[in-house]
Formats: C-alpha cells, structure tokens, sequence
C-alpha cells in the first residue's frame, strides 16, 4: 500500500520536459544533446512504422540487443513492439553478453534480432558459425561494421544503428538505413555525414558534422518512406 502511494503521489507532480541529456560524437568532439519526452514519442510512432516495414507483427519473438546508455535511441523501438503487439527480450551489446544472445536465439524462436554489435558478433563467432547461426532467422539488423561481417557470412542483414542523436533503419528493401525526415536532415560534406535537427527539435542544436563516412540517398523507397537514407561505408 505505501508504494502504490507513493507511486500515486508521484503521479501528481511536475516532470522536467528533458527525459534524457545525451553526448554524441561529431567531427568537431562531443556534443551534448537533450532529448525530450515529447521527442521520444514522436521517435516512437516513427519507430513503429519503421518496424511494420520490416514486417514485425503481433506474437513475433524479437531480440533487441543494446547498451543500456543507448535508452534514448532504442527505448522508442521497445515502445513501437508494444504498439505492434511483438514479443521481445533484450541483450547487452557489449561483447561480454554474446552469450545471452545465444541463448535467447537457440530457445526462443526469434523471428528477428535486431541491434547486433560488432563485439557481440566476435563472441559468438567462437561459438557457431555466423552464417549457419542466423540463417534461418527471417530478419536481422546490426550496426554497420556487424551488418557487414553478417554480409561476408551469407546473411542478408541490414542496418539498425545510432547515428549521432538519431536512429537509423534499414527496411526489407536493404537500399540504405532511414532517418526520420520529420526530425532530422541528413547531408553529405566533405565525405562525411552532417545531421542536423528540424525545427521542434532540439532547439538552439545546429549541425553536427559526425564522424561517420556514408552517402545520403533521397527520394522515395520502394518500400514507400519519403525518409533520407544513409548507405554506411
């Protein structure tokens, strides 16, 4: 009873429009970027959509491997698998938790793992093949440098990485990672990625020139999102 009143008590109060203050790297050092409550909602609608995409729907069995620093880019996709109904677990990225993906991947059935590192990769690697592992998993997603060792294995992966504050999702289509238009531009200068916030978000946040080789693709996928795509080199 004291915490269900304690709980109820807290309802009432006033929050703080901020939900989180991130620091990202950019070309030019760290640059810190707050992240509102409101932004991560919208960020979650977007993020839903991005997951129908790739064809995640009620009763699916997802893994969602992230570090848990990185709650303000992949809480709003936990958000988006509530919304579509999928049924999800979670694993550390860093290289010392390979093994629960393992686990969760041997047991569950997953229908995709999504958020693979570099360092969870390695660790496996020395316990399966990776092309034997994931090959029979309908969908997997990896940050750039795991997307391609993925690749290298036989494994038709796509991207599913932070990039500077924002987030970036490959859809089925595999012809560059979105971004969502509606909150982030993307360009390219001098062989580099500059990201650089819409009005109503992050205000008084300019350019961030990051410290990321790729190339920007515009106009309309062929799975129907007008978003910015980014091909990661």
């Amino acid at each position: 009873m004291a915490r269900a009143g304690s709980l109820a008590r807290a309802r009432l109060l006033e929050r703080s429009a901020t939900a989180y203050v991130i620091q990202v790297g950019s070309a030019a050092g760290p640059v810190d970027v707050d992240v509102t409550w409101a932004e991560l909602a919208r960020d979650a609608v977007w993020a839903t959509e991005r997951m129908r995409a790739l064809g995640l729907e009620r009763g699916h069995r997802v893994l969602l491997t992230f570090s848990g620093f990185e709650g303000p880019w992949f809480q709003p996709v936990l958000e988006a698998f509530r919304t579509l109904g999928v049924v999800y677990a979670t694993a550390e990225a860093m290289g010392w938790d390979h093994n629960r993906t393992f686990v969760f991947h041997r047991e569950l059935d997953l229908h995709a793992v999504l958020g693979l590192s570099a360092d969870t990769l390695e660790g496996l690697s020395g316990q399966a093949m990776l092309g034997k592992l994931f090959a029979d998993t309908p969908v997997v997603q990896a940050r750039p440098a795991a997307a391609r060792r993925l690749r290298a294995a036989g494994i038709p992966a796509g991207v599913l990485t932070p990039l500077g504050p924002a987030l970036a999702v490959e859809c089925a289509e595999r012809a560059g990672a979105h971004v969502n238009a509606a909150e982030w531009r993307v360009d390219e200068r001098d062989g580099g990625l500059v990201l650089t916030p819409e009005p109503g978000r992050a205000p008084g946040l300019a350019e961030i020139p990051l410290d990321e080789p790729g190339q920007v693709v515009h106009g309309t996928c062929a799975c129907g999102s007008d978003d910015p795509r980014v091909l990661f080199h």
